[in-house]
């Protein structure tokens, strides 16, 4: 039975990583007058289907292709959400 999940994937700057854009946008907020914003990080979201016999899987999978492909191991971190959205059985 193959089972089809919505992966909803955060990547993120490490925290010991400096973050331009992340300044240019704090310092623009101060300048419209939000002076209570402290910090600022910028990073990416990615949506993607996957489809797997087992949630284990799916995720084993998930965490290749965020290391792989979506990520910088080095200077990123990433963390991701595993929705269910399809099973296919194969019974028609």
């Amino acid at each position: 039975m193959q089972t089809k999940y919505l992966a909803k994937i955060f990547v993120t700057l490490r925290p010991s990583v400096l973050d331009p854009a992340g300044v240019a946008v704090q310092s623009g907020l101060q300048q419209l007058g939000y002076d209570n914003v402290e910090q600022v990080r910028i990073g990416k979201y990615i949506e993607l289907t996957i489809t797997s016999t087992e949630e284990k899987k799916a995720r084993q999978d998930l965490d290749r292709i965020c290391d792989q492909m979506l990520a910088n191991p080095v200077i990123e971190n990433y963390r991701f959400e595993l929705i269910e959205v399809e099973t296919q059985t194969g019974v028609f």
